[in-house]
């Protein structure tokens, strides 16, 4: 809902437990008043005349209270916009208007031929921000052009939290005290990065379940930037969007104009558990395409076979995973081109014919007579110089003149911003999902950017924007042409994952490290942000190949990948019938709480911390626990697990044993989960009766 005051210069939107609120000054200063629980315009309008604080000398009175600073005047913070043209630097921007559309609300500012619009809208309880710059003067570069700057309320001792990583390591959770200066998170590799998820939450006293939390998340898929600032006041803001550094964001030529990204901001008081919540139920609802639709369980065919696969082999495969009741069988690399290791093929999206005789549709409809859906592993952005496509064209990657095209992975990386490979990769990927019945595809990206050059054209930085936009473009156009398609984005596991690419994705790859017990603290960073509906986890061999070589019992393994979108990645054809039996059953299990997993509230129990840890999810009258025991010691006895969200006065059936529970105990007392030993692990469900 948004309200605005009857001078036009207050403004108030509110959803179904928070509100935001604006106002401007007589002097055009657009300043912050509110972020955090409901409140009346009447309030709004209230904090609006409130003088401010006195500020000392060589601080500026708008620092850490103005809605999105810009460089210029009276200002020493960061700022979110900064403009050069040939003449001058900065903007001396004033008022113009206001707009309002639906729930959508427009702050146009203007600076000469620059027009600056400052976008909110409210979904649920995220708020959503972006910004237009329509150019309508002489040519100007963009050298910052951040979503967003969030001011928070006066508090003390505040805490930040993010999500840090690498490869096979990524969506840790790491939480420490917010000091005076700049904290800076974010991804100069062209992509969202395995180092840092795009999202901060800052809380004073929360805890899981109870306490303030405010969390901003961007929605981009390249380079970026977040920096949380604690001014020398006390007072603390948080700056992000697009870009990592000032050196140039793009070119504006009279007449052009640029928006960008979505920077969207939460608060809850709900704790850690209670902002979850809420960005879950705002992604299920407003990002994630189809979304009410639950995702089937997969098998990948990569860790089985990597580069040796064949039709014949990929059928036997098929068959054991339509035996242990898999929907969905995937093909990854190795079946286009030369592709018979990581060093050829990149680029040449055709079947290979010695592999694929004729074409990938005889192995689609085999997949689908089976029972199941069939798809494919891609990396379009990608091409190895051993292939067709760079032999043809060599000046399609990206490089620098004179320079040493230097290669990750033996591959390069293909310049997007151009429009002839935009229509290249089209008519490839087009033609490639209407030669067959493919009802899936990942899309890999596997190498950051590097020597990011663009011969001829005048300002490079372009590329590194207009890659991301022909990527979205890309998949927008796929799947308005092929609508029975659902697309998974994987860079590597975890590299991009963003509200940007999982408003195109069904799913993303959460991580290449399957190993089941370091999933359990991936995952447990990734659910601060993401629902279980987009994260996809697979149950692998053992002993687990890709890090740790660590040993783990199936029972293990399942209980872990069942937690989000379960995969299976073993090698079937090894395993024997004691576990293909075992299999069976737990994916027949998991196809019966998977309603309730991939769209039901999480309630995050126990973190992974070593000893027992557990998470709940629950919708309607159905709730589902999933507990790990990583090791016991000195035989201690396990730990109750206090459940939640349950009603306290009704009676709760646990369909494995039969047993009846009380609400009202299983919140205070507890359920015995009755695990021992070490790599230990349990599913219980319980109906509301």
């Amino acid at each position: 809902m948004l309200e605005i005051s009857d001078n036009g210069r207050t403004w108030l939107l509110t959803g179904p437990t928070s509100s935001y609120a604006v106002h401007l000054t007589d002097a055009d200063e657009l300043l912050h008043l509110h972020w955090g629980p409901r409140i009346a315009l009447a309030d709004a309008e209230a904090l609006a005349v409130r003088p401010l604080p006195e500020y000392w000398p060589f601080e500026s009175p708008l620092d850490g209270r103005e809605e999105y600073p810009v460089e210029g005047g009276p200002r020493f913070v960061r700022p979110a916009l900064s403009v050069r043209t040939e003449e001058r630097r900065g903007t001396e921007w004033g008022f113009e208007r206001y707009e309002s559309d639906g729930d959508e609300l427009r702050l146009r500012f203007r600076d000469d031929g620059l027009t600056v619009t400052l976008h909110y809208r409210m979904r649920g309880d995220v708020v959503e921000r972006w910004v237009t710059l329509d150019n309508q003067g002489p040519a100007l570069e963009l050298l910052r052009a951040d979503s967003a700057t969030w001011t928070l309320p006066d508090r003390e001792d505040w805490r930040l939290s993010q999500l840090h990583g690498r490869w096979g390591a990524e969506s840790r959770l790491a939480r420490a005290p917010l000091t005076y200066g700049e904290k800076v998170i974010g991804s100069r590799r062209g992509h969202t990065g395995h180092q840092h998820l795009p999202w901060v939450a800052l809380d004073t006293d929360a805890t899981e379940e109870r306490g303030e939390v405010y969390g901003c998340a961007l929605g981009w898929s390249g380079s970026w930037r977040i920096a949380v600032a604690q001014l020398p006041d006390a007072r603390v803001q948080i700056t992000g969007g697009a870009g990592y550094d000032d050196s140039g964001l793009l070119r504006l030529a009279p007449g052009e104009s640029f928006t960008t990204p979505v920077f969207a901001g939460l608060w809850s008081d709900g704790g850690f558990g209670g902002a979850s919540r809420a960005w879950h139920a705002y992604q299920r609802a407003y990002v994630i395409p189809n979304a009410d639709q639950d995702r089937p369980v997969l098998f990948n065919s990569w860790e089985a076979t990597e580069f040796d696969i064949s039709e014949e082999q990929q059928s036997l495969l098929a068959r054991r995973a339509a035996a242990i009741g898999v929907e969905l069988f995937v093909v990854d690399d190795g079946w286009f081109g030369t592709r018979t290791s990581d060093r050829a093929g990149l680029g040449d999206w055709t079947p290979n014919p010695d592999r694929f005789p004729s074409g990938l549709k005889p192995l689609a409809e085999y997949v689908h007579a089976l029972g199941m859906q069939f798809g494919i592993w891609v990396e379009p952005e990608m091409v190895n110089p051993d292939s067709e496509l760079y032999r043809a064209h060599p000046d399609w990657v990206q490089h620098q003149t004179g320079r040493k095209r230097t290669e990750f992975r033996n591959q390069l990386v293909l310049n997007l911003a151009r429009d002839d490979v935009q229509e290249y990769l089209w008519k490839q990927l087009d033609e490639l999902l209407s030669s067959a019945p493919i009802d899936y595809v990942k899309w890999d990206f596997n190498r950051c950017f590097t020597d990011a050059g663009w011969p001829g054209e005048p300002y490079p930085q372009r590329l590194w924007v207009d890659h991301v936009h022909a990527l979205y473009g890309l998949l927008d156009r796929l799947r308005a042409a092929h609508p029975g398609v659902a697309f998974e984005s994987c860079s590597g596991g975890g590299g991009r994952i963003d509200l940007g690419v999982l408003g195109r994705t069904d799913q993303v790859w959460t991580s290449d490290n399957t190993d089941p017990l370091d999933r359990l603290a991936i995952q447990h960073g990734f659910s601060q942000l993401h629902p279980a509906r987009a994260m996809a986890a697979w149950v692998t061999d053992s002993p687990n190949a890709m890090l740790n070589h660590r040993a783990s019992s199936l029972r293990f393994r399942f209980v872990s990948a069942m937690a989000g979108v379960l995969g299976v990645g073993g090698d079937l054809t090894r395993w024997t019938e004691e576990e293909l039996a075992e299999a069976r059953e737990w994916v027949t299990r998991y196809k019966e709480i998977r309603p309730v997993v991939q769209r039901g509230d999480l309630y995050r129990l126990r973190a992974p911390r070593g000893g027992l840890s557990a998470v709940q999810y629950t919708l309607g009258d159905e709730t589902v626990v999933f507990a790990w025991l990583q090791a016991q010691s000195f035989g201690e006895p396990v730990p109750a697990l206090r459940l939640r969200a349950l009603d306290p006065t009704a009676s709760y059936e646990c369909l494995e044993t039969g047993e009846v529970h009380r609400g009202a105990v299983l919140a205070h007392h507890g359920l015995r989960v009755g695990l021992r030993g070490d790599l230990d692990a349990t599913v219980i469900r319980l109906r509301r009766i």
